[in-house]
């Protein structure tokens, strides 16, 4: 039987009746954006341990279907382990003859680089979007200058923002979901505990926020002619931006980096960026953003070494 044909079933009768429909829609994504264009044309009977293996490879190397690049170690974990998973089912309901799929050893991925902005790219950027007024971008300064995850940033309600006191609650995100053939925004519960939390925004950025609330005709910060913005399509709108001002592609997701190099640049301290950001602990935070230390230690050291005597001065 083709793996194809099996795996069309076993979602609709053993997935799909047993797990939340979140959970059904990744495995679903995972099957039609991964799985399928790679193993589904194979017989259930010829997937191995080895076709298995050059599946996993493949993946972190190219397996990325928006920049070519790989995926992250877990992501392939997980779509492997769909395969055996299915795989295994396939074989207690009599489908196919065998499991041969274990004894997978998935790439050790390399740390992946924080990519952020440099402080010329950031003003270009918003010196783009301040010029053409327009509201619906203005999120992308909000990102710069709060360190909203995308998902924060577009489920957010004018309910969140305290415009007396300039405080933003984050007490949700929201993710795409696939629904008759297109993307559509579904609220969910934030990321962790510590993703609920409370942000100050800065000073200089309140204007900007007036202004959104002033032009808005929806109960989201972020909206357009719709109601609702898809993930997808604030990530197209940046990746536009990006192109049209010939900045290299990053993701939407080195906004909220670039936001946490900057604070660590201007002397904010680790403990406070932490809540900021909504890290479980300043150590998250201190790993990932390390590299962006090394011009303050640079700064501190060359004070401490201020009090050296000197050498000229000793020999007059």
């Amino acid at each position: 039987m083709e793996y194809e044909k099996w795996l069309d079933k076993w979602l609709e009768l053993y997935i799909k009746p047993s797990v939340k429909f979140r959970t059904y829609q990744k495995y679903e994504s995972s099957i039609r954006l991964y799985i399928l264009p790679r193993l589904g044309h194979y017989e259930m009977k010829d997937i191995d341990s080895l076709k298995l293996q050059e599946f996993s490879v493949e993946l972190s190397r190219s397996g990325n279907t928006r920049t070519g690049g790989g995926l992250a170690a877990i992501t392939v974990g997980q779509i492997v382990a769909i395969v055996q998973k299915s795989l295994k089912k396939a074989v207690s309901v009599d489908m196919t003859d065998g499991y041969r799929a274990d004894g997978i050893e998935i790439p050790r991925a390399e740390k992946a680089n924080v990519e952020c902005f440099t402080e010329s790219e950031q003003k270009k950027i918003e010196r783009y979007i301040l010029e053409k007024n327009n509201t619906r971008l203005y999120g992308i300064l909000l990102t710069l200058y709060s360190g909203l995850r995308i998902g924060e940033l577009l489920s957010l309600e004018w309910s969140d923002v305290d415009m007396k006191s300039g405080i933003i609650s984050v007490r949700k995100t929201c993710r795409d979901q696939w629904k008759d053939g297109v993307y559509i925004k579904v609220l969910d519960s934030p990321k962790t505990a510590a993703s609920v939390r409370q942000i100050p925004l800065p000073k200089q950025i309140l204007p900007i926020v007036r202004q959104m609330k002033k032009q808005s005709r929806s109960n989201y910060v972020v909206s357009g002619k719709s109601k609702e913005t898809p993930l997808r399509s604030y990530q197209r709108t940046f990746e536009n931006i990006l192109q049209k001002l010939n900045i290299p592609h990053r993701g939407f997701h080195s906004l909220r980096h670039t936001f946490a190099t900057r604070a660590l640049e201007r002397g904010m301290d680790v403990k406070t960026l932490s809540e900021i950001l909504g890290h479980k602990n300043p150590s998250v935070t201190l790993n990932r953003y390390v590299h962006s230390l090394t011009p303050h230690k640079r700064a501190m050291m060359n004070k401490v070494g201020g009090l050296f005597l000197d050498i000229r001065e000793i020999r007059k």
